[in-house]
């Protein structure tokens, strides 16, 4: 692997690393794609309840202000990588009225849930899922004109290979949104963070899907994840310009946005 990092993103490297070694099974001998791929499946079930119950619904509010990034390119063409049970493919389609997504995910399970979401709106025409790998898009150089990534960048097991990779796909101009969780600077606030993510998140994740270690997998990558303007200096050593980001709910998410 050639990072081709200057020596002014050598914080990016190092955080790179750290992050790519996070997986969800420490003992296991699959690679963390694998692995993520099998948690996703065995949770898929409850992943949607879950998401709104630990979130309390604003991660529904998360998602809105990360499409709302894309209200002035009025994009035609989406990519929604990493799409899960397509909530962010769904939304895009009602806020922007697009022409058409294409979903991917490496969770088959999860891409399941999401085509009878589909289905049930009747918007197979607009919104086609497929099982797909972040760091190997099956599409051509410039196809789409936005991409969009909701949760999905901890789990890349090369994560400046697969921001490469997008890039690869966009057109000129296009635009990425990623949205991504990230850790509180209060410092009162903190300590209650803490205490939900290292401790009742993985135990309500265990009681309802019978699966704590992806909840503590969910704590580890946050806590690893080069966040903030780490990020942006990764992002911009893959090739993207006019890059921003835009903290939410006191810095627990942020979104995080750049062109090609």
């Amino acid at each position: 692997m050639n990072l081709a990092l200057t020596d002014n993103n050598t914080f990016a490297t190092m955080e790179k690393f750290a992050h790519d070694s996070i997986v969800p099974q420490k003992n296991s001998t699959l690679s963390k794609k694998q692995q993520v791929a099998a948690m996703f499946d065995s949770i898929a079930f409850r992943y949607d309840f879950l998401n709104r119950f630990l979130s309390a619904g604003i991660d529904v509010w998360w998602r809105k202000k990360a499409i709302q990034q894309l209200s002035k390119l009025r994009p035609g063409q989406v990519l929604d990588v990493a799409t899960g049970t397509a909530d962010v493919a769904l939304m895009t389609h009602e806020m922007l009225q697009t022409k058409k997504i294409i979903g991917i995910d490496i969770s088959e399970g999860m891409l399941e849930l999401g085509r009878k979401k589909i289905a049930d709106k009747g918007l197979q025409n607009q919104i086609e899922l497929f099982t797909g790998d972040s760091e190997n898009i099956g599409f051509a150089d410039n196809s789409f004109d936005a991409i969009t990534v909701a949760f999905g960048v901890r789990n890349f097991q090369d994560l400046l290979k697969g921001l490469k990779e997008m890039k690869r796909v966009l057109r000129p101009s296009g635009k990425l949104v990623v949205l991504e969780f990230s850790k509180p600077k209060n410092s009162f606030f903190k300590v209650f963070y803490n205490l939900y993510m290292n401790i009742i998140a993985p135990s309500f994740g265990k009681m309802v899907a019978n699966n704590k270690d992806a909840y503590q997998y969910l704590n580890d990558s946050v806590q690893a994840f080069p966040e903030g303007e780490s990020f942006l200096t990764i992002m911009k050593e893959a090739g993207f310009i006019n890059t921003y980001s835009k903290p939410l709910t006191l810095g627990i998410c942020t979104i995080y946005c750049g062109n090609k």
